[in-house]
């Protein structure tokens, strides 16, 4: 926080030549990427060898499979400092600035008023494990358990497998020997047999697992390009890092689409304009998530380092004024320029 009346100096900071005060930086824009990929891992069964011969069951998994998929990428942009542009407001006696808002790391975000850092968009991460809670021995009858061979357990357990069926059969029809007295009662019993039959099931017809993980990246854009590296996904082993060859790339392209009038650049800046409070006017920019088969994510949204730096004119900050001025913190731009009436 600086206090004073007179007007407010900013120069270019350089350690150990500016004097003593706040140093500010510009914000260059980064992009937080997050992939939600999923998991879906097939288990054989048991008995899947015997699956055909005694249920009359085709095409079940015979070996283990994994595979990965990218469901959805979001791209969220946000502010990081860019160490290019970096400026100093010194601390002097009758400096006009009496209040300046920065970010934990430095991003201004106000002058004379009080700031915030820009509101990040909430993105849901999800992590999730769905798998067979169910243990097929624990449902086993004792002459299945019991069984010399693995071809007789898995004809006991088909057989057993025929009598539930037929005993939920006869339940539902009411042609049960033991019927329940309600209907509530109908139903666990019918419940339980459905368990049974699942679990004993799995032994021949596997079990499939499904996981869904979030992963996150960060990626900070330098310059115009297609077919820039952003990470490898591989449908065995999911997300990878660059370098693993494993997963196939999955690139980003950024491209600038110049909504910035042509500069006019002044050979000989005035001193006021050097002494200026600087801000940025971002460029909207294109981004597109992609591999050779989909796109996962596409983005355009203004970005700092595309654009160029402005300045305040110091009329705003003189004896006879205090101008409020807020700027966005994942782009430098202005937010608002408020004057002592109230007028903007």
């Amino acid at each position: 926080m600086l206090q004073g009346k007179a007007q407010t100096e900013v120069n270019r900071y350089i350690p150990g030549v500016t004097a003593e005060g706040v140093t500010y930086f510009l914000p260059k824009t980064a992009l937080k990427v997050t992939v939600i990929a999923s998991r879906t891992t097939v288990h054989p069964g048991d008995f899947k060898d015997y699956a055909q011969r005694y249920l009359r069951l085709n095409n079940v998994p015979k070996a283990e499979t994994t595979t990965w998929k990218i469901d959805k990428v979001y791209l969220t942009p946000y502010g990081v400092p860019d160490t290019t542009k970096v400026f100093s407001i010194p601390l002097r006696k009758k400096t006009i600035a009496p209040l300046v808002g920065l970010t934990k790391n430095g991003i201004i975000t106000s002058i004379n008023t009080e700031g915030r850092e820009d509101d990040m968009p909430k993105v849901a991460e999800v992590n999730t494990l769905e798998k067979s809670t169910l243990k097929p021995r624990d449902y086993m009858t004792e002459e299945i358990l019991y069984a010399g061979s693995q071809n007789k357990m898995a004809e006991l357990t088909a057989n057993e497998i025929y009598d539930i069926r037929e005993s939920r059969s006869a339940l539902s029809k009411g042609q049960a020997d033991n019927m329940p007295k309600d209907g509530e009662q109908l139903k666990l019993m019918i419940n339980q047999l459905n368990i049974q039959e699942e679990a004993l099931l799995q032994l021949f017809k596997g079990t499939t697992e499904h996981e869904v993980k979030t992963y996150t990246l960060n990626f900070i854009p330098r310059n115009e390009g297609d077919k820039q590296l952003l990470f490898r996904f591989s449908s065995e082993l999911g997300l990878v890092g660059k370098d693993n060859l494993a997963g196939d790339p999955v690139y980003i392209s950024v491209k600038d689409e110049k909504t910035l009038p042509v500069e006019t650049n002044n050979p000989k800046p005035k001193k006021a304009e050097l002494e200026a409070v600087r801000y940025t006017v971002p460029s909207q920019v294109s981004v597109k998530v992609y591999d050779r088969s989909a796109t996962y994510a596409t983005l355009t949204t203004p970005m700092g380092q595309f654009g160029r730096t402005e300045i305040l004119s110091s009329e705003l900050f003189n004896k006879r004024t205090s101008t409020q001025v807020t700027f966005y913190s994942t782009t430098g731009a202005l937010k608002k320029v408020t004057d002592t009436t109230g007028g903007e």
